[in-house]
């Protein structure tokens, strides 16, 4: 069954276009571990601190896996560097859902 991770971070929002880099590095990476990325959501009026990704993968175990193997990563530990380094991002949640959708999950 399918699992879809719904990330909220709470960034800076003085540094929306380095937490914006951040979020290319990682489009590129989930893909690389089985995920399936459905995109960032950045703000876009008005003053916000708050940025969402949605990204799934077949189950928890495949997730479970490409967070063991990410982990040691050295793109990823690019990115986790340069969220450090430039203080983009100040915290985020993970939320886990699965779908329900047309004709489907019966």
């Amino acid at each position: 069954m399918t699992i879809t991770c719904y990330a909220r971070y709470v960034i800076d929002a003085g540094k929306i276009a380095e937490f914006e880099e951040y979020s290319r590095m990682w489009l590129d990476l989930v893909p690389r571990f089985g995920g399936a990325d459905h995109g960032y959501f950045l703000p876009s009026e008005g003053e916000s601190d708050v940025a969402l990704a949605i990204f799934s993968f077949e189950s928890l175990a495949p997730y479970d896996v490409y967070r063991k193997e990410a982990a040691g990563n050295p793109d990823v530990q690019k990115a986790m560097e340069f969220a450090n380094e430039t203080k983009c991002l100040l915290r985020y949640e993970r939320s886990f859902f699965r779908p329900l959708l047309t004709g489907r999950n019966k």
